[in-house]
């Protein structure tokens, strides 16, 4: 029998190749081929998620009154649990019944906001380089996409000032990520107002995507979007459970703030999904009110190995700082190689995954990422094994 001729619909025809997906390719191609990978491509934390959090879901778990549907927006016990955690966090005030809203994390987030927002032809802008899931929730909306760049010289913030003026009256949304993935800045609190006044100017609703905002250093907790006066007018933030409990697979995260745009993103949910899972947000809430001795440890086994990742990154000549916060280093490629070439290079000759900087845009040309999602013995086994291929910055 004759196959279909299947017109697949443009949305898809556009949209790029999934980044992650295809390193996860590699890597599965380099295991088969018997190779000892040392993955530093994706950020997925290697660590357990706490004790008291998986407790927790055993005993939700076997209750019978959560196998049922949940509620699409989220149980309120979990949203009033997240808006105690960010007066704590951020003494920032929200209404868990109409400013919190639950997420199957925030990616899902990020993908559907677009929907609630962006008609066919609206502009939306995002930073670049950025997580490609900005890009492909606006197409997927029919929208178009606006870079602003990310340079060093700003501490890899965006300028306001520079983003003409046509295009900020014509833009809806912008996303924006600190501390930011892949470059692990961190936004300082005159950034965030200037970036409410430049909402308010301008008529744009802000997303700021704070998944990396407890993944941070030397006891400096990074500054929340929310902290900010006025920021609750303009926009919204996303947060997850994922990077801080060591939650990836759990699927659990929240968005927070201006409440017609929660309640247009709930909307968008209710009409794609179900909600999450009430053994899962029941766990949810044990993770918000844990105290902060799980997490202290967690940060410090990241600050051991991204002190043991930069060092070694720096005796083989690579400029590269060590970030404030998130678990990525962003580093400049050596002379002669585009960021594609780098991360191949690498993981021909020394078997690491890591992420070209072009998967992120444009802008992240001239940079690849590694994560320190690996044990810190691991991570110096990756310099022994740069260094004796001769891969110096």
């Amino acid at each position: 029998m004759k196959k279909l001729d299947i017109q697949l619909a443009d949305r898809i025809k556009d949209l790029p190749p999934y980044l992650f997906a295809a390193i996860d390719k590699m890597k599965q191609e380099a295991i088969q081929a018997g190779k000892d990978i040392i993955n530093l491509g994706v950020g997925d934390p290697d660590m357990p998620t706490p004790a008291p959090i998986i407790q927790a879901l055993q005993k939700a778990a076997a209750n019978p009154k959560n196998h049922q549907y949940p509620s699409y927006v989220g149980m309120l016990s979990f949203r009033e649990a997240v808006a105690r955690w960010y007066k704590k966090r951020f003494n920032a005030t929200l209404d868990p019944a109409t400013e919190v809203l639950s997420l199957i994390g925030s990616k899902e987030g990020v993908a559907h906001l677009p929907m609630a927002l962006i008609n066919p032809g609206d502009t939306a802008l995002m930073t670049d380089p950025g997580y490609p899931v900005y890009q492909a929730g606006t197409l997927f909306a029919g929208g178009k996409s606006v870079f602003v760049p990310l340079k060093i010289e700003n501490g890899f913030l965006p300028d306001l000032d520079a983003i003409p003026g046509a295009v900020a009256a014509e833009a809806k949304l912008f996303f924006l990520n600190y501390p930011g993935n892949p470059t692990a800045a961190v936004a300082n609190r005159a950034f965030f107002e200037k970036l409410v006044a430049f909402a308010h100017r301008h008529n744009i609703v802000i997303c700021h995507d704070a998944a990396y905002s407890e993944i941070y250093y030397d006891g400096k907790p990074p500054i929340g979007f929310m902290e900010v006066d006025g920021a609750k007018e303009v926009g919204i933030e996303l947060h997850s459970l994922s990077k801080t409990y060591n939650m990836t697979g759990w699927r659990i995260g929240f968005a927070v703030g201006n409440s017609n745009v929660v309640g247009a993103l709930g909307k968008v949910k209710t009409n794609i999904d179900s909600g999450i899972f009430q053994a899962i947000q029941e766990a949810g809430i044990t993770a918000l009110e844990m105290d902060d001795a799980p997490l202290k440890v967690i940060r410090n086994i990241y600050q051991e190995r991204r002190d043991a990742l930069v060092s070694g990154l720096q005796r083989l000549g690579f400029k590269v700082d060590p970030p404030q916060a998130a678990f990525y280093v962003w580093i400049p490629n050596p002379p002669g190689l585009t960021s594609a070439e780098i991360s191949a290079k690498l993981l021909k000759e020394t078997a690491i995954v890591t992420t070209p900087g072009s998967g992120f845009g444009q802008g992240g040309e001239g940079y690849f990422r590694m994560t320190l999602c690996v044990s810190k013995e691991r991570l110096e086994e990756a310099i022994d094994r740069m260094e004796k291929v001769g891969i110096h910055g």
